[in-house]
C-alpha cells in the first residue's frame, strides 16, 4: 500500500505541502458518508490521501466509496476490508498499519462534516512547532467540536476545556473525540510499535500514549468540524443534562472500570515508550485502584490526577468513594 499511496501523489500540488493520510472508517454509514466525503474534497489543504477501512457494510456504504474512488485522482482513495471488530479496532488497525505512510494522519468518521479549513489549521499547527517536528516527538492536534443534528441544524458545542492535557488527565479522561485528531509519524511509530491492543476508545488511547511518551498534545478550542448527533451514532456528544447522567449511570455500573482496566493492560505493553516520570505516575495510579478508601484521596492527590471541569471533579470523587476508579 505504501507504494501505491506515494506513486500517485503528483496530483497538480505543491511538493512543499505535507501528505495527509485520512484514516477513513466505515460501517453501514450511506447516509452521510457522500457528505462526509465532499466535505473532505472542499479542504483548503488539498495534498491528502484517503485509506477508507469498511468494517463490513450491507448498505450502499462500499458502492458510495467505489463512485468517489472513481470521480476523485487515481490514488485519492484506497479502499480496504477492516477486521469487523468494533470502531475502536478498525481505526487502529488504520493507525498501526506500518504500510500506511505520510507525513500526518487524521482520523475521520463516516457522518460528520469538516470545516474547509480544518486540515490546514491542524497541519499548520503541527508545522509552527518546528522544535516538535525537529527534535521527531509525538504531537497530536485535537479539539472541540460543535454539535449538528441529523439535518445539520446547530445543537450547541462540546465542552471547552482549560486545564493543559497531560498524562496525568489521560489516565481518567478523554478529552477531544478522534474525528478532530491529526498527529504526526512520531505518534504513528510509537503506535505501530505497541501494536493493536484491546481498549474501548482509539482516540482516548492516542491521547494516553502521546502524553505517557511525554509528547505534545494541543487541544483547539475553535471548532473545526461539525460532529453529527444521531441515533446511529456510535458515541454521542457530552454537553446536555442527560448525556452527564447517561455517563454517570455507566460509571455506576462499572464500565468506566472496566475501560481502566482495559487502558492498563494496554499501557502495560507501551511501558517501553513512556518517559520514566510518567511511568511513575502510572506506577502511583495502579496502586491507587488497589488502596483502601483512606488512602485513595491522598494517592489521587500524590498522582496529581485532574479532569478538566467541576462535573468532572466530582465524578471522579464520586469514582474514588465507590472504587470505580
Amino acid at each position: 500500500m505504501t507504494d501505491f499511496i506515494y506513486k500517485n501523489l503528483n496530483l497538480g500540488l505543491s511538493s512543499d505541502a505535507p501528505l495527509v493520510a485520512i484514516l477513513l472508517c466505515t460501517y453501514n454509514g450511506a447516509r452521510f458518508l457522500a457528505e462526509q466525503l465532499d466535505s473532505l474534497e472542499d479542504q483548503t489543504h488539498q495534498n491528502w490521501v484517503v485509506i477508507a477501512s469498511d468494517d463490513g457494510s450491507t448498505d450502499q456504504t462500499l458502492e458510495i466509496l467505489q463512485q468517489y474512488q472513481v470521480k476523485w485522482p487515481a490514488g485519492k482513495l484506497t479502499i480496504r476490508s477492516g477486521p469487523q471488530k468494533g470502531f475502536s479496532q478498525n481505526f487502529l488497525s488504520l493507525a498501526c498499519d506500518p504500510e500506511i505512510k505520510a507525513d500526518h494522519y487524521a482520523f475521520c468518521d463516516q457522518d460528520d462534516v469538516w470545516l474547509p479549513e480544518k486540515l490546514d489549521i491542524a497541519v499548520g499547527n503541527i508545522v509552527a512547532k518546528q522544535e516538535y517536528k525537529a527534535k521527531k516527538w509525538p504531537y497530536l492536534y485535537c479539539g472541540r467540536t460543535a454539535y449538528i443534528s441529523s439535518d445539520k441544524k446547530p445543537l450547541g458545542f462540546s465542552p471547552l476545556f482549560g486545564f493543559p492535557p497531560s498524562f496525568r488527565n489521560a489516565l481518567i479522561q478523554s478529552i477531544a473525540g478522534g474525528n478532530t485528531m491529526v498527529f504526526n509519524q512520531k505518534v504513528k511509530d510509537i503506535l505501530e510499535r505497541v501494536g493493536l491492543v484491546d481498549v474501548a476508545s482509539h482516540d482516548w488511547w492516542v491521547y494516553q500514549l502521546t502524553s505517557a511518551a511525554d509528547g505534545m498534545v494541543y487541544y483547539d478550542k475553535e471548532p473545526q468540524i461539525l460532529y453529527r448527533q444521531h441515533s446511529g451514532a456510535l458515541i454521542g456528544g457530552n454537553s446536555t443534562f442527560l448525556a452527564r447522567l447517561k455517563r454517570l449511570k455507566m460509571l455506576l455500573k462499572g464500565r468506566f472500570f472496566h475501560w481502566t482496566n482495559q487502558n492498563l493492560i494496554a499501557l502495560d505493553r507501551a511501558k517501553v515508550e513512556m518517559s520514566r516520570s510518567n511511568s511513575d505516575v502510572l506506577s502511583l495510579f495502579i496502586t491507587m485502584r488497589g488502596a483502601k478508601l483512606k488512602d485513595r484521596f491522598r494517592l489521587i492527590e500524590v498522582c496529581g490526577l485532574y479532569r478538566q471541569t467541576w462535573t468532572g471533579t466530582i465524578s471522579l470523587v464520586l469514582a474514588a468513594l465507590l472504587n470505580k476508579v
